[in-house]
């Protein structure tokens, strides 16, 4: 069961066949992120064939981790299988 952990929090966890897996990254749908740690952030990237990401900084006990998460609200018709799923990095744990 894949899962994202940070801080010895569970922010994650979804079924296999629930999440996506994208240049080996695990993506999870929105249902299955725990929405209390996530607080929007301005920090916007760009893929070249997945689109323009917007960002999410982690709060967890008061542990801020800037910019974590990531999602596309629009990805391209190549990506769409991913739109608004989460994904992470900066020390996230993410196992599958």
């Amino acid at each position: 069961m894949p899962t994202a952990s940070w801080n010895g929090v569970v922010i994650a966890q979804a079924n296999d066949d629930e999440v996506q897996i994208v240049e080996n990254n695990v993506y999870f749908p929105p249902s299955r992120v725990k929405q209390e740690y996530l607080q929007p952030s301005s920090h916007t990237s760009r893929c070249p064939w997945k689109g323009l990401a917007s960002y999410y900084t982690l709060n967890v006990d008061g542990k801020i981790n800037e910019n974590a998460a990531w999602y596309y609200p629009e990805p391209s018709e190549k990506a769409a299988q991913i739109k608004d799923h989460i994904a992470f990095w900066r020390g996230v744990d993410v196992r599958r």
